[in-house]
């Protein structure tokens, strides 16, 4: 199962994060619009990603919720049908909820680079650093801890929790 080290955190200086980005970038920036549909699932995350009526990619991963760097597993179907094989998820397991982002993709060397807009939660960076055959967590972790560096992420930024868990958690508290 693929593997990638990653790490979320609150952003408070957007136009810093990006300004880094853009100098250690190889590539980008790519703004992509998405959805993420989530459905019930034991064990790990299950979710929907939509990016257009004939663009999607159903993903599953598995990762602790901590506020640190940590890895992550998962596996990536790409679909030309998204709107049918929603409708199928749904009536076959339930679903939980729906993350809408609009995401700027930044290409730093085998790491992706993520600055979200998540309706109704705000932005965020997400640093997902892409493992290469062989190569252990030990090295993508130093990596993607330089990279928080290089962006001047600090501690007290980092979050243990999905969009689709902040959502939720946020819904609990406003009674929604």
């Amino acid at each position: 199962m693929p593997t990638n080290i990653e790490i979320k955190a609150v952003l408070t200086n957007r136009a810093a994060v990006e300004a880094a980005a853009v100098r250690l970038s190889s590539a980008g920036p790519e703004t992509i619009h998405q959805e993420d549909f989530f459905f019930d699932c034991d064990r790990a995350r299950l979710k929907l990603r939509i990016f257009a009526p004939d663009r999607g990619e159903l993903i599953r991963y598995e990762r602790a919720d901590v506020a640190d760097v940590r890895g992550s597993h998962y596996l990536v179907a790409r679909t030309p049908d998204p709107l049918i094989l929603y409708d199928i998820l749904a009536a076959t397991l339930g679903t939980t909820d729906v993350v809408k982002k609009t995401r700027t993709l930044y290409l730093i060397g085998q790491t992706r680079v993520h600055v979200d807009e998540v309706r109704g939660l705000g932005e965020f960076l997400e640093i997902e650093v892409v493992l290469r055959p062989g190569q252990s967590e030990v090295e993508a972790k130093s990596i993607a801890t330089a990279l928080l560096s290089e962006f001047g992420i600090g501690q007290e930024q980092l979050i243990a929790e999905a969009y689709v868990d902040l959502l939720a958690l946020q819904a609990r508290q406003t009674g929604n």
